[in-house]
């Protein structure tokens, strides 16, 4: 292709990422290694749709924070100007919901529904299984709310779930029978509310598509002619049928594009299934698919990015790449080896302040990356002790503040006086004189009679007392309800915060804290005013919706990044899962140790332990120009001392990449790859670890006869030939991936979780 001819935009891409924001008909797959301009290639490719004549609204991009998909409209804007607005462009339920806002009326539910978060489906499953006169330890609300999860993620509804016998057996042997009917109660009571969680914006716009082929399916498939979906190795396979359903149509040419790289997939434990990239290609070979790998690192040097590659070659299942960078050699890796956590805490310390002096590093430049949050600690106490500033990420964020959810539930119940969650969270808040056993009695009427909680209100008999409070409540809500249909955003928000009291309470607390709370809800309050003030594009015409309703459904779908916020100069400390995506000059990845790094969760299956190294490999490409590995030889875990070899993924790093260092010696090859050509590789490499010593086996590998894993229920004991005698203490997970969580007591480290596909057990 002549450059002379081509748009300036095109001149800022390489020759592979031109060709992937080029070829814009038919199925594309772009295989996007780290640092490879991904971002670039995606907004571009948006870009030369639109140039070539396809009206912006006429294109879907779906991503999994609000933060990009406002980036890629912003870089988008740099080429096309204000057209970039109208691209349908935000996550996978941001976009889901808007389209049900329009349509739920289809499938019986209000088009200004609720979103129910987390706390309010564990409080609507806990008010349900105490209904049911359940034991709220076994049917332990965290492990109900993951199963109805996996059910609607696997397009199981309460129906199939009851007819499933595997299903049904499987809660039968964990002691929980009862989950079917949790299951449809749960989903009746949020219909009966006007609300849906946040599988149901995946779960019911499937199930909207699905019952309307012609008149909704038909409409959005004609309307979205390119499909664009970034970080395609985390969706799941719900959210995969959904993006199917949609390109999937008479003469269509499947103008699909997905962007992403199975090498950085690492939320199966959110649902996510790597599969989904790795089968694309299969699945759209008939209809000409197109594949492009982006394998150009502009973030790292050349010893990280090798060491990088020579980690992810020990998975067996990939999409072959080769990364390479153009960035010079670089600052060898670095690997620190401490007797102790503390000492290893104080040593990361140390070398902050070295870089920071040598280098001239400030402290933005610098992350602290772990396996687990709760390994923070001993690097905080040290950045306190040399006052170096810092920030663990992943505390409470800004919504999940009780006086913020507070008044968001008065904004709920406004809207939508069926929000059952909303009216039991501030029917007496502040204080109004309706104590539970009065709002138990409310909530048995509206069981009893099939109405709304709300409606119970207007029916129930009481003592006059009580009458004359819930009276009283039912007309300050009437009046907001009035306000919403009428006043913006703003008005109506403003005027609830004022005249429900909430206000009134806050301002009472004169401490810090009290002070603190009240300037949140101010906070929340000019957030809510540059919402109404600010004109938000959607398609081919500007969205002029400023309703309180509009507001609390938009915020509802912040994901945890958008409410980061990453200003003022701190040296960062995060999980790895949390890093994905982010840079940083200088990378400190730590508690590199069997059973911690990788996790003992993962160890005794191969699809975990792949996981786990496709984690490393997230962790060691966030860093541009150090990267520093560390671990320590004992550290406190669940109170006890504890004794640790070196992580199995430093022996996957050739030494030549590596400084000279105590930390490493050469011994024995390590043994166990998962990869291709381990045994050449692992010969001519120094290892980590100390020479392991033979295995010991409980039983006689000859005579040992491994039972059925679907016989494998919970409380049994069981025998593993390297762990020897068990009890089985729960069983989980989906029928094809069941997992068992089996005390060990003839081992350290006994409690151990098992794939039981995997896992060879012998029932005794």
């Amino acid at each position: 292709m002549d450059n002379t001819s081509l748009k300036p935009y095109l001149l800022e891409l390489n020759e592979i990422q031109r060709k992937a924001v080029t070829t814009i008909d038919g199925p594309v797959l772009v295989v996007a290694g780290p640092g490879s301009g991904k971002t670039r290639v995606l907004t571009y490719r948006i870009a030369h749709i639109i140039q070539k004549g396809t009206a912006p609204w006429e294109i879907l991009s779906l991503t999994f924070t609000n933060k990009a998909a406002r980036e890629m409209k912003e870089r988008i804007a740099k080429v096309v100007g204000d057209r970039a607005n109208k691209v349908w462009a935000g996550t996978f339920h941001s976009v889901f919901a808007k389209i049900l806002r329009v349509e739920a009326e289809k499938i019986g539910y209000p088009s200004n529904f609720t979103i129910y978060d987390t706390d309010d489906s564990k409080s609507l499953l806990s008010n349900i299984i105490r209904e049911m006169n359940l034991d709220k330890n076994t049917y332990n609300v965290n492990a109900v709310r993951s199963r109805i999860s996996s059910a609607k993620s696997n397009l199981i509804p309460p129906k199939a779930y009851k007819e499933n016998k595997e299903l049904r057996e499987q809660d039968r042997m964990a002691k929980r029978p009862y989950i079917a009917d949790i299951y449809g109660k749960y989903m009746a009571r949020c219909k009966k509310a006007g609300a849906m969680d946040f599988d149901d914006l995946l779960y019911q716009l499937y199930v909207l598509l699905y019952k309307n082929p012609d008149n909704v399916l038909e409409k959005y498939q004609q309307r979205f002619k390119y499909i664009l979906v970034d970080e395609f190795q985390d969706t799941n396979h719900l959210q995969y049928q959904i993006v199917r359903k949609l390109t999937n149509y008479t003469n269509s040419p499947r103008n699909i594009c997905v962007v992403g790289d199975d090498a950085q997939s690492i939320y199966a434990f959110r649902g996510a299934t790597i599969e989904n990239i790795l089968d694309f290609e299969k699945d759209y070979k008939p209809h000409g698919i197109q594949v492009f790998k982006l394998e150009q690192n502009y973030r790292s040097t050349e010893h990280i990015v090798q060491a990088a590659n020579e980690v992810i070659t020990f998975n067996k299942n990939q999409i072959q790449k080769k990364i390479w960078s153009d960035k010079g050699t670089g600052h060898k890796i670095r690997v620190i080896k401490a007797m102790t956590d503390n000492e290893e805490g104080k040593r990361v310390a140390d070398s902050i302040i070295e870089q920071k002096s040598r280098y001239h590093l400030s402290n933005k430049d610098i992350a602290i990356l772990y396996r687990t949050n709760s390994q923070s600690r001993v690097f905080e106490e040290y950045l306190r002790r040399h006052n170096i500033i810092y920030r663990v990420f992943g505390g409470l964020s800004f919504y999940q503040r009780k006086e913020i959810k507070d008044l968001i539930a008065y904004f709920r119940l406004a809207v939508n006086l069926k929000d059952e969650e909303a009216l039991r969270r501030i029917i007496n808040y502040p204080k109004r004189a309706i104590g539970k056993s009065t709002v138990d009695k409310v909530a048995a009427l509206a069981n009893q009679t099939g109405v709304t909680m709300w409606d119970a209100l207007g029916q129930i008999k009481l003592s006059a007392r009580a009458t004359k409070a819930i009276n009283g409540f039912r007309v300050m809500i009437d009046g907001f309800y009035k306000k919403a249909q009428t006043g913006n955003a703003y008005e109506v928000a403003s005027f609830i915060a004022k005249k429900s009291g909430l206000i009134d309470v806050l301002k009472q607390d004169n401490t810090i804290e009290g002070m603190g709370r009240l300037e949140n809800v101010n906070g929340l309050l000019d957030g809510i005013k540059e919402f109404v003030e600010n004109d938000e594009v959607l398609d081919d015409e500007t969205i002029n919706d400023k309703s309180l309703g509009s507001y609390i459904q938009n915020i509802a779908l912040l994901t945890d990044q958008d409410n980061e916020e990453n200003d003022g100069d701190h040296v960062t400390l995060m999980s790895v899962h949390a890093a994905k995506g982010l840079e940083f000059k200088s990378v400190f990845v730590v508690g590199l140790e069997e059973q911690l790094f990788p996790s003992f969760m993962s160890m005794d299956s191969m699809e975990g332990l792949d996981e786990e190294r496709r984690l490393f490999y997230v962790a060691i490409t966030r860093a541009e120009q150090f990267l520093t590995l560390t671990y320590a030889n004992s550290r406190y875990r669940f109170g006890n001392m504890r004794y640790n070899s070196p992580s199995r993924f430093l022996d996957e790093i050739e030494l030549k990449h590596v400084e000279s260092s105590q930390a490493i010696r050469r011994s024995t090859p390590a043994s166990g790859r998962s990869g291709s050509g381990t045994s050449a590789r692992s010969s001519v490499k120094g290892n980590f670890r100390s020479p392991q010593k033979e295995t010991k086996l409980f039983a006689d590998p000859a005579t040992f006869k491994p039972s059925p894993s679907e016989q494998i229920a919970e409380g049994m004991e069981v025998l593993h030939l390297k762990f020897g005698k068990g009890k089985v203490l729960t069983v989980d997970g989906s029928p094809k991936n069941r997992v068992a969580t089996i005390h060990f007591e003839q081992i350290d480290m006994p409690k151990r979780r098992l794939m039981l596909k995997f896992a060879k057990l012998q029932i005794l």
